[in-house]
């Protein structure tokens, strides 16, 4: 059974948001509410289920835009939990901290976990899915959360909220370290990118679809969510070929991946509605800032022209 016989929403297209334009970003300054409601007006035309990955201040702008402007949208809510345990394994150097930060993450995971029960039950016509995490259990995560304690954050916010709750990974730990989640969890949510593993643009929906099933043959009466898939735009040779990434091939990827999401009535979100400049490096040819279906000046690339 596919996610929207299982809880009964309508099949819809869906895509991951974050607002943050030039000079903006976690941590600093956020977007305004006004940046946010040009946003939303921008995605209404094409998509109704959006996903947020923190409950930061961007987020609460964009609940309180929904609410009050009356988009018809509904939020997958995420809480952003970060390292309690080093990842020596981290390929770029990230992921190892010291005693006194991972006490701090810990606690600072606490309120995370108890803000995303509160959001829920606040804006319940709103938030459709919660999700206790983003890429925490992967084996090159810099923000490494050890498995037991996913389960712990899930066990907690199902008992006090009543959306399905997930957790949001790559598709590689679900095949094996995350199967005592999956015990817990009322979905699971993949994240699957060809792009990053060297795949060829002609390769691509292929690579995804293997992907997918391979975890839904894996456990076969839980819905299976891709809650990232995406294909960049351009790259400093940073982790993905540069010959690979331009807005063709994004325009391509995008299409075929929508069209076999729509077939299968598999939900897919997207990566991502806007370019991001503040993510990755200085480099402005970094990979990371380069996933938006629109630039960072919204202005739109060729998949959606």
């Amino acid at each position: 059974m596919n996610f929207f016989e299982q809880f009964g929403f309508p099949v819809a297209k869906a895509i991951c948001y974050s607002g943050f334009r030039d000079g903006q970003q976690p941590g600093g300054v956020s977007p305004s509410y006004d940046e946010v409601k040009d946003d939303l007006l921008i995605l209404q035309k094409n998509w109704k289920y959006l996903r947020l990955y923190d409950c930061d201040t961007h987020a609460e702008t964009v609940l309180q835009v929904i609410s009050k402007e009356n988009f018809d949208f509904k939020i997958m809510l995420g809480a952003f939990i970060e390292a309690e345990m080093n990842n020596f394994g981290c390929p770029w150097g990230g992921g190892v901290y010291e005693e006194e930060q991972l006490v701090a993450n810990r606690k600072k995971n606490e309120e995370r976990i108890q803000k995303l029960i509160d959001w829920a039950n606040k804006f319940p016509d709103i938030i459709f899915s919660l999700s206790v995490g983003n890429e925490a259990c992967v084996d090159w995560t810099d923000h490494y959360v050890p498995v037991k304690r996913v389960i712990e954050f899930v066990r907690r916010v199902k008992k006090s909220s009543k959306q399905p709750v997930t957790f949001c990974e790559n598709y590689v730990p679900w095949l094996s370290k995350l199967k005592p989640l999956t015990a817990e969890v009322d979905f699971i949510s993949i994240h699957t990118y060809p792009v990053w593993e060297y795949k060829h643009i002609h390769e691509a929906i292929e690579y995804t679809r293997a992907n997918y099933e391979a975890v839904l043959n894996l456990y076969p009466e839980i819905p299976v969510v891709i809650t990232e898939a995406g294909w960049a735009t351009n790259s400093n040779g940073r982790g993905i070929q540069p010959e690979q990434v331009n807005e063709e091939n994004q325009k391509t990827y995008f299409e075929d991946l929508m069209n076999w999401s729509e077939k299968n009535k598999v939900l897919t979100f997207f990566f991502e509605a806007f370019d991001e400049a503040w993510k990755g490096s200085s480099d402005p040819n970094e990979p990371e800032k380069h996933w938006g279906l629109f630039h960072t000046d919204r202005t739109p690339k060729i998949a959606m022209k």
